[in-house]
């Protein structure tokens, strides 16, 4: 099974901690968040994996290598300029095959049941699941509108409207069926602001799975700080 785990981003927020060594060999629990990504696609079957890079790129091969020492095999496209979540995806569609993969976020950590979501997109015969979690505070989230039997009629990222539409958040792992790699263009394109919009108002079949546990993020230092005290 195959995997792409991004991990192009810069992590600005971040400030001078992010100048030296890129967000994804940021440490939890004494460990890069990127190497328990690794970790968990192999835990639940993956064999492959395609991860894309762009600041201090080395510093990530230099730590993961081929992947032979995690159990996998890992294929890397540096980019020139910063091709979004779903440009990042794209480059490597003619390596992904006609099987549904797993899209993970490389620099959340969770340890979440990566065959369970498999099995639920499966089931569901979905072009395209998204795992979820309950969070109270949505703004600097993409939120989903889900329905009764899973499936998202709407996404919003970031909203600024108080309520916000839901508190179900994406958590940034996907389940994607090949199909869709056609609705991503050329350049820089964005899951959360543009195809997840895109493949719902089309029609396409969108669904979500909760999770109950929330991911560790680590996007300002106030969230770096917490993610420290322990998993």
């Amino acid at each position: 099974m195959k995997a792409v785990i991004l991990a192009a981003g810069k992590g600005e927020r971040l400030g001078a901690i992010t100048a030296v060594r890129p967000k994804p060999m940021i440490e939890i629990a004494g460990k890069p968040v990127i190497q328990w990504n690794v970790e968990l696609c192999r835990q639940h079957g993956v064999d492959e994996i395609f991860i894309n890079l762009h600041h201090l790129a080395e510093i990530i091969i230099d730590h993961l290598g081929d992947g032979s020492r995690f159990g996998v095999a890992i294929t890397y496209a540096q980019e020139a300029s910063l091709l979004g979540t779903a440009g990042g995806v794209k480059q490597f569609a003619q390596s992904l095959g006609d099987e549904p993969f797993l899209v993970v976020y490389g620099d959340n950590y969770s340890d979440y049941d990566l065959s369970a979501l498999l099995a639920f997109h499966r089931e569901k015969r979905a072009d395209m699941s998204i795992a979820l979690f309950h969070l109270d505070d949505v703004r600097l989230s993409g939120v989903a509108l889900l329905e009764s039997d899973g499936r998202i009629a709407g996404f919003v990222e970031k909203p600024i409207q108080s309520p916000p539409p839901s508190h179900w958040v994406n958590a940034g792992i996907y389940v994607v069926s090949p199909t869709i790699l056609a609705s991503i263009g050329e350049g820089e394109w964005d899951f959360g602001r543009q195809i997840i919009p895109h493949l719902i108002e089309a029609g396409r079949a969108v669904y979500g799975m909760v999770f109950p546990r929330k991911v560790i993020a680590i996007d300002t230092p106030a969230l770096l700080e917490k993610s420290q005290q322990g998993l």
